[in-house]
């Protein structure tokens, strides 16, 4: 595809950002015609993007969320798709951004993995074992959940926060007892003797939330009204068409046709408009961050929720 553009962010996010042709924080500004898009791979963008939605825009590819929002702050993109804890992480890094769109509950789009081997049957028995995840995404937020539900703090596990990336190879290496992880990651390491010990069902919402740069929601507003728009309809075309999604979807992601249907079976939902309810719930989390000290002092993420773009998804 000539007219997209990839960085990878697995390794320095520094190179990573020089390779993507990315400008510093005043390049995101008004001056340009061009909407740059930061996706991660699997995310309902990675639909978007295979199927042409921007075929103008820069695009960006990211391992992870917390990635995604660094590229924010160094005004790299315009806007990018995330879960529900990297917004927060960002904002306690006084990373500056608006959220202008979600999705419905994926709770069942992230997960706790284990061997089957090791015998483990609840959370619970993973006291005092070694636990995998990435710090400041998503599954942040299952990880308080779970040691909630299951009576125990932070310091009965031992937490070992690694990227996806090196998540797989050191759960495969059993280096690690459990592995909490997101599709497609999640889908992919479903090998014969992986067991899902416990999914986000009745924990976490894990939604999808849309960030966008605040000189982008004013300079570019109506590139990205446009593309939200035109998103929004590819989301709905997707759900509605999961053999073609998956087959456009396989060879984008680099992922076998049946590890990819299987994942958006679970993963994909429909997009939403943001709303003062969903900002309750995101502060929620923050507080629930803030209270761990997993984030250096209070955020008032709710002030981040931004309407513009609601039209877009209705």
């Amino acid at each position: 595809m000539p007219t997209s553009r990839r960085s990878l962010l697995i390794g320095s996010l520094g190179a990573a950002f020089l390779a993507a042709g990315c400008g510093g924080p005043d390049g995101a500004g008004t001056g340009s015609t061009t909407l740059r898009i930061g996706y991660q791979r699997f995310g309902g963008l990675s639909l978007a993007k295979a199927r042409g939605d921007a075929p103008d825009a820069e695009w960006s590819l990211f391992e992870s969320g917390p990635a995604l929002t660094e590229a924010l702050k160094a005004g790299a993109i315009d806007i990018g798709q995330t879960g529900e804890a990297p917004p927060i992480f960002a904002a306690a890094g006084r990373i500056n951004f608006r959220i202008v769109g979600t999705s419905e509950p994926v709770p069942q789009g992230e997960a706790v993995l284990v061997k089957s081997a090791k015998g483990f049957r609840t959370f619970a028995d993973l006291k005092g074992k070694t636990v995998a995840l990435n710090k400041g995404s998503n599954v942040n937020w299952l990880l308080v959940k779970l040691l909630e539900q299951a009576n125990l703090t932070i310091d009965d596990i031992n937490v070992k926060y690694l990227k996806p990336a090196e998540g797989r190879p050191a759960f495969d290496a059993d280096q690690v007892d459990a592995w909490i992880i997101w599709d497609p990651y999640f889908a992919l390491a479903e090998q014969p003797g992986v067991q899902v010990l416990a999914d986000a069902t009745g924990l976490a919402d894990n939604r999808e939330y849309i960030l966008a740069a605040p000189d982008a929601v004013t300079g570019k507003a109506e590139l990205i009204r446009d593309f939200l728009t035109r998103y929004r309809a590819t989301t709905d075309w997707g759900i509605a068409n999961p053999e073609e999604r998956a087959r456009i979807l396989a060879p984008e992601l680099k992922i076998d046709e049946a590890t990819t249907t299987r994942a958006l079976a679970r993963s994909a939902k429909p997009l939403a408009p943001i709303t003062p309810e969903i900002g309750d719930e995101l502060q929620t989390i923050a507080d629930g961050f803030t209270e761990l000290e997993l984030i250096p002092g209070p955020v008032d993420i709710k002030e981040r929720v931004d309407e513009t773009f609601n039209q877009a998804f209705l």
